[in-house]
């Protein structure tokens, strides 16, 4: 796992190292060696800096590229440096490091490298004047940009920006920040590398999942084993409206592919027989209907989850008010775990909130934002802006697993909070969620339902898509896709480093 520490702890971390007898001089001259190591520099390089200690880290880097002949140049928006920053703009001059003042004749075309020291993570706003002209030059001039610390204009806390640098490499220090990973960080950073320069960690952080991270919950299996040793899991949805058949069979195939027993799908009888032809692994059973719509019956509903371990619930299901009585005995009495996605989670949305706390079974919530913005009354902006926060505070406060669905995903119960960075543009389509709560399900028949197996879980769905989308484009990817490379994607955790 990968350390994740917000903006503000960073920014704490650095200041306790310099406490502890560690300059800020000394810092910044290891976070330029760390930067002048990391790369292979040819040709000429235009180092761009802006007025703060992220233009110190360019400045020693300018620097090391003189003392051994790598031709470089510094451009400065402005005549303003911060106490170390100027230190070291002016061991660049003591040594002659050639230097101009960035303006409208400045032509990033007469070099082969291009070094974003603008902004750091501590930036938030918009990005405006020079500063904006230089980021938009940058972005225009078709050479190799590294961004130092972070994308400038990127905000370091949840990754959203108007006005970027967009980077082929961003080299950040010390410790990576979420948004590095969250909003539009994946369609601005190429390639994310993090440089340790001796940064102490002082503060709560995040971890970002890796997979040796899951070499203890996928295992091989022991050849004395049967079905009944990896959990049967139920999958409640579908309507008349939204029968998806095959979307339905994709969702219990996904389950058996993330290794559970036994999955059982249970529908409305009206839809079971356009169902059943597709599936082959799966059991189906059925629950009374009224024009499609499930009917709470609560023998019939209590026998389809007799003997389940899991149970995921609210896929393709519609909106009828017979939901909010299913889901509310749902959480009230069965015990296993219970993922609530989709229509699940519209319902709830319409349900005391009590009952999560409350629930006989470990919920597990899968929003995306507009959803989120259902269950906690919290704009999808204000969601967006704050992602972490706001899904840690809802999880701990109703006592529930909370999967925020991004590009980069979030899954807390507000004292443990992983980032699962797996995925692709190729996820975009009809179905992906299902496939998700799918593996979700299958994962919890034979795993605790930890923070720790739902990241499992988004990790293995993101990665299969990633597989999917290599094999094909990211154009014409169906959730299908998806589900027939997560054996693929188990078997890359399972070959552990």
């Amino acid at each position: 796992m990968q350390p994740i520490t917000t903006v503000r702890v960073m920014r704490e971390s650095d200041a306790a190292t310099i406490r502890e007898g560690t300059s800020g001089k000394e810092l910044m001259r290891r976070a330029g060696e760390a930067i002048y190591r990391a790369y292979p520099w040819k040709g000429r390089t235009a180092i761009v800096c802006g007025s703060g200690n992220n233009a110190g880290d360019g400045y020693v880097l300018a620097a090391l590229l003189w003392r051994d002949k790598i031709a470089c140049e510094l451009i400065l928006l402005e005549d303003v440096f911060s106490e170390d920053g100027g230190y070291y703009y002016g061991k660049c001059k003591e040594i002659g490091v050639p230097h101009r003042y960035f303006d409208a004749k400045t032509d990033f075309s007469e070099y082969d490298e291009i070094v974003d020291c603008i902004f750091g993570t501590g930036f938030h706003g918009e990005v405006r004047g020079v500063a904006a002209e230089a980021i938009e030059r940058i972005n225009a001039s078709g050479k190799t940009v590294l961004s130092v610390d972070i994308n400038s204009g990127l905000n370091g806390d949840n990754g959203r920006a108007s006005l970027c640098v967009h980077s082929d490499l961003t080299l950040s220090i010390g410790f990576c920040q979420p948004g590095h990973y969250l909003g539009c960080a994946k369609d601005v950073i190429g390639r994310l590398i993090n440089l340790d320069i001796g940064i102490g960690l002082h503060g709560d952080c995040y971890y970002l999942v890796e997979r040796a991270d899951f070499g203890k919950l996928l295992t091989s299996r022991p050849h004395d084993s049967h079905k009944g040793s990896y959990g049967y899991v139920a999958l409640l949805g579908g309507c008349a409206e939204y029968a998806g058949a095959v979307k339905l069979a994709n969702l219990s195939c996904s389950a058996l592919r993330a290794g559970c027993g036994v999955a059982r799908l249970i529908v409305p009888e009206s839809i079971a027989p356009s169902v059943a032809p597709y599936l082959l692994e799966s059991t189906l059973s059925t629950l009374a209907d009224y024009k499609g719509q499930m009917l709470f019956d609560r023998a019939a509903l209590d026998a389809a989850l007799s003997g389940q371990k899991a149970l995921a619930i609210g896929m393709g299901w519609g909106r009828s008010p017979e939901n909010g009585q299913i889901l509310s005995h749902v959480l009230q009495n069965f015990t296993g775990s219970i993922v609530i996605d989709a229509d699940g989670l519209n319902t709830l949305s319409e349900l005391d909130p009590t009952l999560l706390k409350a629930a006989a079974g470990r919920v597990i919530l899968t929003p995306h934002p507009k959803e989120m913005e259902r269950l906690c009354g919290r704009s999808v902006r204000e969601i967006l802006e704050n992602p972490i926060a706001i899904a840690s505070d809802y999880a701990k406060k109703h006592g529930v697993c909370l999967l925020l669905k991004g590009s980069t995903t979030v899954v807390t119960d507000g004292n443990e909070t992983y980032l699962v960075d797996r995925g692709c543009a190729g996820m975009a389509t009809a179905g992906s969620g299902d496939v998700l709560s799918g593996v979700l399900a299958g994962l919890l028949g034979y795993l605790p339902p930890s923070p720790l197996t739902v990241a499992c879980g988004a990790y293995l769905a993101g990665l299969a898509g990633e597989l999917a989308e290599a094999d094909l484009n990211p154009i014409s990817m169906l959730a299908s896709d998806t589900v027939a490379h997560i054996g693929k994607a188990v078997s890359f955790i399972l070959k552990k480093s």
